[in-house]
């Protein structure tokens, strides 16, 4: 199982070319790409390929967000933060649910490595 990022999906679905979108179509063709909540919602906001997105949730599981998500999220962000980098609340959520799914990331957004150093979050760059 690993999980995407919303900027390398979207990458994705325009048809853009990167090892991060490479890896999302060998994931999707073997069965092995898993959304995580938080990229649903913004998937389903900012995609100009609506249908492309949805076809996307269909073949796709969702990352489940087990008791005590939040107080972790919480956590794993005030963790980013205190050490002086940029943690947005959606990639801190983003990284909770691959944290708690033990699942790596794919990623084209660079903030996210700030959550690879400090809080042990796979990347698959």
């Amino acid at each position: 199982m690993i999980a995407a990022d919303t900027s390398s999906l979207i990458a994705f679905l325009s048809g853009e070319d990167g090892a991060d979108v490479q890896r999302i179509a060998a994931a999707l063709e073997g069965n092995l790409l898993a959304l995580a909540p938080p990229v649903i919602g913004e998937l389903l906001s900012a995609s100009a390929n609506t249908e492309a997105a949805l076809y996307l949730l269909k073949e796709c599981p969702s990352l489940p967000v087990e008791p005590g998500f939040w107080e972790r999220a919480g956590e794993t962000r005030r963790r980013v933060l205190s050490h002086g980098f940029k943690a947005g609340l959606a990639d801190a959520l983003i990284a909770q649910c691959c944290l708690d799914a033990d699942v790596p990331l794919i990623v084209r957004d660079r903030d996210f490595r700030h959550f690879q150093r400090l809080c042990g979050l796979k990347l698959a760059v």
